[in-house]
């Protein structure tokens, strides 16, 4: 029986950078930031909860989603930081979905309120989007395994690209490891099945890349038993 060709298609590794661009709204209030978000670009929420990653000063967040990053400290109100701090995009089936689940929450915390929260003049709240600017490394990876060696050195930008942004390119919204995987007939499911329990939304880049390497090193070393 003559190869799969599906196989044979190596993974190439890229890297990325998103340039940030303003999309001129602007909230200075509880209010203005729900109404703004129920009509902003989906791209702008998307990066407001994915982009910051390739940020620098990201390592250690407080929050993981700029909303809730300026509802703390801007709005100085916890209550709605930490709700939508809770919110995982992932979770959601669409950026639409997501879009409904922020306007929820902030119209809860609306309707609890005695007084809608403001930001100072100069703490506003900036609505941004981004463009993705893809780099080839002439990387190439024929056989799985090869992969153990490469994801440590792998930037931070291949990491985003490759699991984060991978997940709204890729036909069944997964990162470009699985999609690629799933080209040897079945033989990597259990792989698979491992890093689809990471939720990347939680992690820092760094971190993520630490935990797909130990899952890809665990993997074959057990397979060479």
């Amino acid at each position: 029986m003559p190869n799969n060709p599906v196989e044979k298609k190596p993974f190439v590794v890229k890297d990325c950078a998103l340039i940030a661009i303003a999309t001129g709204e602007k909230a200075q209030n509880l209010r203005e930031l729900r109404d703004r978000i129920k009509t902003i670009d989906p791209g702008s929420i998307y990066y407001h909860f994915w982009g910051g990653r390739l940020r620098p000063g990201f390592d250690d967040p407080e929050y993981n989603n700029d909303f809730a990053s300026w509802g703390r400290h801007a709005l100085h109100d916890g209550k709605i930081a930490e709700r939508l701090g809770a919110i995982d995009p992932r979770e959601f089936a669409s950026i639409e979905d997501l879009r409904l689940e922020i306007i929820e929450v902030i119209e809860q915390r609306l309707d609890e309120s005695e007084m809608v929260p403001w930001s100072k003049a100069d703490e506003q709240f900036n609505f941004m989007t981004s463009h993705i600017v893809v780099f080839t490394t002439k990387k190439l990876m024929f056989d799985p395994e090869e992969l153990s060696a490469a994801i440590p050195n792998m930037s931070v930008g291949s990491v985003f690209y490759h699991f984060i942004d991978a997940m709204r390119r890729t036909p069944d919204n997964v990162d470009d490891f699985r999609e690629w995987l799933s080209g040897f007939n079945g033989k990597y499911s259990e792989l698979c099945d491992q890093i689809a329990k990471l939720d990347p939304y939680f992690l820092t880049l760094s971190q993520l890349r630490e935990q797909l390497s130990q899952i890809f090193k665990s993997y074959f070393n057990r397979s060479k038993k």
